[in-house]
């Protein structure tokens, strides 16, 4: 069977991308061939997210395996197909390019085509350019050996009390105490 993906994104108007891949195919396939058919660089870290009619997020499919505190199993892209999670034509899917700034492509499942296979998805309609791939407004690239100020305020972890000229170089206030005082007995 043919999943036929509509993507859409609500940063671009006139941004369209169909694809058409095997539904046995896994979510890392699908991934895949998304970021292909944006011109994106595969080096970043990406989720999909199942989602009910009102594109609420429900199960997360991840790139790695992650811990997770939530209702709903720890899915990953590479060992999860397609067909074992999308059953219905108009599922909707978020896939989450940009982690940092939670910016996404909204994705329906518009149809299913049975009796025919892929061996590789094909992006059937490109429309529009895609957005940015990482926000302008979160740039994590770190220079090596540069040296980069941290703004702290007086109040540190909550502590009112707290002077950032009582740590020493390595962030660590003066300790200035005898070891043998920590295991006296304070009755004494």
């Amino acid at each position: 069977m043919i999943f036929k993906f509509t993507i859409l994104s609500d940063e671009v108007e006139d941004f369209v991308r169909i694809i058409e891949i095997d539904s046995e195919s896994s979510f890392l396939d699908l991934q895949n061939a998304i970021l292909d058919s944006v011109d994106y660089e595969t080096n970043q870290m990406t989720s999909f997210f199942l989602c009910n009619d009102d594109w609420e997020k429900e199960q997360e499919i991840t790139l790695v395996e992650m811990e997770s505190s939530s209702e709903y199993d720890n899915l990953v892209m590479e060992d999860t197909l397609l067909d074992e999670m999308l059953t219905d034509e108009k599922q909707k899917l978020m896939f989450v390019f940009d982690i940092i700034s939670e910016r996404a492509f909204f994705i329906v499942l518009t149809e299913m085509i049975p009796g025919k296979d892929l061996d590789e998805a094909v992006c059937t309609t490109s429309t529009g350019n895609p957005p940015v791939q990482i926000s302008e407004d979160f740039d994590m690239n770190i220079a090596p050996g540069k040296t980069y100020q941290i703004h702290s305020d007086e109040n540190f972890y909550g502590d009112e009390e707290f002077d950032l000229d009582e740590l020493d170089e390595e962030g660590f206030g003066d300790l200035n105490f005898d070891d043998s005082t920590l295991f006296d007995d304070p009755k004494a």
